[in-house]
Formats: structure tokens, C-alpha cells, sequence
């Protein structure tokens, strides 16, 4: 019996349990295991709700889903429109077949298609495979900019300007 082939595919509302699964899987690599607090109604209303804030690709065989690229549109106030990809996760039986490169080629077609001016996604330092994989495909990886982040217990306790409130 031959293989079933690999499919590249938009993602669906259905993908969702899976798609999560993938993500978990991604935290357990990155060294995260307790990080991911998102929920599948969290991505129902967010991917599917009356005001969708991501989409996503999926590589599917047969009925398991190996792959994924989570994107979202952001602004750039010097460029302008952008996509950014939040994760792209192929499974570790997958890995080296070249899906990673179709997913994110897919995110790149996207980021044609809705005529972002830029294309950004971060790495971690230490994630060598990843580091060689974006630099095969030409791609800049910038050290000189350092993220900021408040998490969601941050934000609650965070004192805010009493004008800023009220907007």
C-alpha cells in the first residue's frame, strides 16, 4: 500500500484540538512544558469568532496533522502592514522531509496575498536547527533588537495611568 500523500491546507475550525496538541508539543521542545495556558475555546473565538485575530496552514497525512504555521497581521508604523508567524511546529517524525519549508512558503504566499510589507517570526537563541533552517532560506535573524513582554498576571497588576484608564 503506498503512503498517503501529504497535504498542504488552509486550517479549519475542526483542526483546532490537534493544532493545540501541536503547540503543546512545541512548548515541550522549547523547554516550556507549563507555558501554554491557551484553551480551545480561546482559539475558537481568536481563529473563528465574529473577529478572527489569526489564521493558520496545516500539513496533514491521512489524519493526523504533522505540521503547522500560526500567523497573524501586525503593523509596522515604518513599514506598514505585516504578517507574523507566530509558530511553525512540524511534528519530530516529519521533521527533514521538507515541510517546514512548505509551511512556511505557504505564510510567505499569504504574506503576498494580503501585501505585507515584512515577514517576522522569532527564534530562540539556542535552537540550532531552527537558526540553520532560516538562514538556508536567506532570511536576516536580527540579535540586536531584545522582545519585551508582560504576561497576563503583569497586565492585571500593572498601575495604570488614571487617563489611560478611561480611554
Amino acid at each position: 500500500m503506498a503512503p498517503t500523500p501529504h497535504i498542504l491546507r488552509r486550517g479549519r475550525e475542526e483542526d483546532l484540538s490537534r493544532v493545540l496538541a501541536l503547540i503543546q508539543e512545541l512548548a515541550v521542545y522549547e523547554r516550556a512544558p507549563d507555558a501554554v495556558t491557551n484553551t480551545l475555546e480561546m482559539m475558537r473565538q481568536d481563529g473563528f469568532g465574529p473577529s478572527p485575530i489569526f489564521g493558520f496552514f496545516v500539513l496533514e497525512n491521512g489524519s493526523d496533522l504533522v505540521g503547522l504555521a500560526l500567523y497573524y497581521t501586525a503593523y509596522s508604523t515604518w513599514k506598514g502592514r505585516m504578517l507574523y508567524l507566530e509558530d511553525l511546529v512540524v511534528t519530530e517524525a516529519a521533521r527533514r522531509g521538507g515541510y517546514g519549508r512548505l509551511l512556511f512558503d505557504a505564510v510567505v504566499a499569504e504574506a503576498r496575498r494580503t501585501g505585507a510589507q515584512r515577514l517576522k517570526w522569532q527564534v530562540l537563541d539556542w535552537n540550532e536547527p531552527a537558526i540553520a533552517f532560516y538562514k538556508k532560506l536567506g532570511a536576516e535573524l536580527d540579535a540586536e533588537w531584545l522582545n519585551g513582554n508582560l504576561s497576563a498576571e503583569q497586565l492585571a497588576t500593572y498601575s495604570l495611568n488614571p487617563l489611560a484608564a478611561a480611554l
